[in-house]
């Protein structure tokens, strides 16, 4: 699969359990191929299909070395109401590029590109 950003390397989904807007976990294979040698500090998410906006969001690890969303998430997942239950389809690229597909409860994507000129310089 092609994307303006290229290849993707990476995929995986997350189901969205508890509240939304708390730290975030990444599946462990997700981190064993990102981490490598170095750990990233952050990560680049944008909605998939739209390239002009991105949130930059902080990464933590935790003692047994888990990866986390943390410092960002919050306002990523405010701004595309992101709710329990819903399904997140993120894709890979590299260099801390990544996009992310958003599902609701019934399972339907859900496109915000367009909702919001607000911009983020955090």
């Amino acid at each position: 699969m092609q994307d303006e950003e290229g290849p993707v390397l990476f995929k995986f989904i997350v189901v969205l359990k508890g509240d939304p807007h708390d730290i975030q976990r990444l599946p462990d294979s997700f981190a064993d191929y990102v981490t490598g040698d170095e750990r990233p500090r952050s990560l680049h998410l944008r909605e998939d299909d739209c390239g002009c906006y991105r949130w930059i969001v902080v990464v933590i690890y935790d003692a047994r070395g888990k990866m986390y969303l943390h410092i960002g998430w919050e306002k990523f997942a405010r701004y595309h109401r992101l709710e329990a239950c819903f399904i997140l389809l993120f894709s890979y690229f590299g260099d801390r590029d990544m996009s992310v597909k958003v599902f609701d409860e019934t399972h339907c994507r859900r496109n915000f590109h367009g909702d919001s000129t607000e911009e983020d310089d955090d």
